[in-house]
């Protein structure tokens, strides 16, 4: 274990505080403070996620996704959170793998609007610069703006990474692309705002926890049920907010994608359960680079488990819960025609869209 520049391989650091407004569905605390691990140095993407959900939580800076994960099992954090699908990758980002292989469970989402800013040491004008530096996700979504620019480009392990490496080698023909929080953060100088190719690029988030939702709360309600209809009436009187619960699971199936894919939506579809997922993964044994999923069953002895690979998997988000008798008939459904159901998780569904620039 090791602590290099105030991140952890394993060994977590202080945690770096920072306020946001909470979300209507994020997580309360009680007398002790919820640790939550990310991926990256402070001031990142995921940490701003992190305290926009839990607005009261500790954060715990890791080296690399996998030292955020195990992280829980050291017990030295409460949740991790992933960046998961954006609105310009989809779900090239590829960290689903790491919730199927652990038993972890989803307790929330939230989604944050990426608005990436050129920033630099101040006294340093755009014409001193040469080198840009971030993440390589961020540097392919403002490939024009830094094409026009004309800057070379040096891709570093993420967009808070970049703002230390600025100030601590005083990179004075060089900026760094990052958010406006991590400007206010460090005491830079934001040079340009909305450098991303696309206006509205959005990041999911999830929050993963070693434990499930517990939903002991009465403003939480499964939808297209009597409860929900006349909890929704009683909100609107006195101005409370209903929170419609959603929960995402995992397929995996012997092909046929297809039939597969009819046979699913119609398990959902004749019990007025809403689809808000469905993401397809095939990979066939004769294709060159592409290795099947690995998913944890705990099925045989409800702890440890086994990992297991699977070719084809659906990847399914629904509203609804496992306390609703539809929800249950529809896993069952399912559970027939397919190799192995997983739920990952039930939690609040989150809409709204957050925004760091302020």
């Amino acid at each position: 274990m090791a602590i290099s520049n105030g991140m952890i391989s394993l060994t977590l650091s202080p945690p770096l505080p920072s306020s946001n407004k909470p979300p209507p569905n994020s997580i309360s605390t009680s007398i002790n403070t919820i640790r939550v691990a990310f991926q990256g140095s402070p001031g990142a993407y995921s940490e701003f996620a992190a305290k926009t959900a839990i607005p009261s939580c500790t954060t715990l800076p890791c080296r690399s996704f996998s030292d955020a994960i195990s992280s829980l099992s050291l017990n030295l954090a409460d949740h991790a959170i992933l960046p998961v699908e954006s609105t310009m990758e989809g779900t090239a980002l590829r960290n689903y793998d790491f919730l199927l292989r652990h038993p972890l469970f989803i307790t929330q989402e939230i989604n944050l609007f990426v608005h990436y800013c050129l920033l630099a040491i101040p006294g340093v004008l755009p014409t001193h610069l040469k080198t840009v530096i971030s993440h390589p996700m961020a540097l392919a979504h403002c490939h024009r703006s830094l094409t026009r620019l004309g800057l070379n480009r040096q891709p570093v392990e993420d967009t808070a990474g970049a703002v230390e490496m600025l100030l601590d080698n005083r990179l004075l023909d060089t900026a760094a692309i990052a958010s406006p929080r991590a400007a206010q953060l460090y005491g830079l100088n934001v040079l340009a705002h909305g450098l991303q190719d696309e206006s509205w690029n959005v990041t999911r988030f999830l929050i993963l926890s070693k434990h499930p939702n517990n939903n002991n709360n009465n403003n939480i309600v499964d939808p297209l049920t009597p409860a929900a209809a006349a909890a929704g009436a009683a909100a609107a009187n006195h101005d409370e907010q209903i929170v419609i619960r959603k929960t995402s699971i995992v397929i995996a199936h012997r092909g046929g994608c297809m039939l597969v894919i009819l046979k699913v939506l119609k398990a959902f579809s004749s019990r007025n359960l809403n689809m808000t997922k469905l993401e397809v993964i095939n990979h066939d044994e004769e294709e060159e680079g592409k290795s099947p999923v690995m998913i944890l069953d705990v099925r045989l002895d409800g702890k440890k488990g086994s990992l297991r690979a699977f070719p084809h998997v659906l990847y399914v988000d629904f509203e609804g819960s496992m306390e609703d008798f539809r929800v249950r008939e529809a896993i069952d459904e399912i559970s027939k025609f397919s190799v192995f159901v997983r739920i990952l998780g039930t939690y609040s569904a989150d809409p709204n869209v957050y925004d760091l620039h302020y």
